[in-house]
């Protein structure tokens, strides 16, 4: 009864905090005018269809998941590498498969991209469905599903996929720098955000995926040793904390966990560790030194409920930015890494 009433009350916090985040916006044009926590996770944009590959390539979600297994159970750190390497996509040009594009001067060439993985997993994927259903399932399609199956292996929630994106034809090296780079102000993030059609919430949510998965020590150093050019470390992180950072990123070239008290279960950790100045890059930290962003924090640390089932949410919403034009002119590439033809 206890857990019940401490999620009921947490609920409505939330409800509480877009309300008032709503009625704040048409006086501040940083805020975002946020829709109902209650927000329909299965709807779907126009064109996308839950139902869509049941009679073209059925068990098209078993192929993908019994996949995406064999992989993470080789090398878990390939499940938030999935999630994130979907994230990346659906920002740029909606959910296109925009980012698996090789080639010259590609969202995938471009600098922020050096560190993205799983590109072999969603090629593994392709192939075996190019062989159960021939150009029928597309590579948009298998990143969002692959993404939801990394996450429930990892431990996290499951959610409805709709399908029917398509895959997109330009990648553009120079559009990547619109990726987040661990160094933004919520302000920056928030207006991303707001660009593609999601909110303050499924911002904190969101970044919630930081409960599992690595950073490069590279992306954390200015934190550590020269913080806005003071040559002092970042005074927003905990000191125990900050010693255990200089340890593991004494040079550019480590990694070290998002989640330094549970990286690899994906939990509620993450906000826990905001609350004790333990988040690793400035925009993990930001989330709640900013009034914006720190009562969702505050409402999502303490309810595991809460926070999985707004998760699933924001995924959908994640997976559902379509570029209109994209879609228009997309089709169902038969390599990940390359389009069919090219128009002359």
């Amino acid at each position: 009864m206890k857990n019940c009433a401490s999620m009921t009350i947490a609920i409505i916090s939330l409800l509480s905090i877009l309300f008032f985040m709503s009625v704040s916006a048409s006086n501040d044009r940083s805020l975002l005018t946020l829709p109902s926590l209650l927000d329909d996770a299965t709807s779907f944009e126009e064109g996308l269809s839950n139902s869509l590959y049941h009679k073209s390539c059925h068990d098209v979600e078993g192929v993908i998941f019994r996949k995406v297994m064999e992989w993470v159970k080789k090398d878990p750190s390939l499940a938030p590498s999935l999630i994130r390497l979907h994230f990346h996509d659906c920002v740029l040009r909606g959910c296109d498969a925009s980012i698996l594009l090789n080639h010259s001067g590609s969202e995938r060439s471009a600098d922020v991209s050096k560190s993205l993985r799983g590109f072999q997993v969603i090629d593994d994927i392709k192939a075996e469905l190019e062989k159960k259903c021939p150009r029928t399932v597309s590579c948009a399609d298998i990143l969002t599903t692959a993404a939801r199956d990394a996450t429930v292996l990892a431990g996290g929630p499951f959610w409805s996929i709709p399908f029917g994106r398509k895959d997109g034809r330009i990648s553009l090296a120079k559009e990547a720098t619109n990726v987040p780079m661990g160094r933004e102000s919520v302000t920056k993030l928030i207006e991303l955000f707001e660009s593609k059609g999601l909110n303050v919430l499924d911002l904190v949510v969101l970044s919630g995926a930081h409960t599992i998965g690595r950073s490069t020590c590279e992306s954390v150093q200015h934190r550590l040793y020269n913080y806005k050019g003071t040559k002092k470390p970042d005074p927003s992180i905990n000191p125990v904390y900050l010693n255990y950072l200089r340890k593991k990123c004494r040079s550019t070239s480590g990694n070290v966990f998002l989640d330094a008290t549970t990286p690899k279960a994906f939990d509620i950790h993450y906000f826990r560790n905001l609350k004790k100045k333990m988040g690793l890059l400035s925009t993990d930290q930001s989330l709640y030194s900013d009034l914006r962003t720190k009562p969702f924090v505050n409402a999502l640390f303490n309810e595991s409920s809460l926070f999985f089932n707004q998760f699933s949410v924001s995924m959908v919403k994640l997976g559902n930015i379509l570029d209109a034009k994209s879609q228009e002119k997309g089709e169902i590439r038969i390599n990940c890494n390359r389009v069919n033809y090219r128009h002359v």
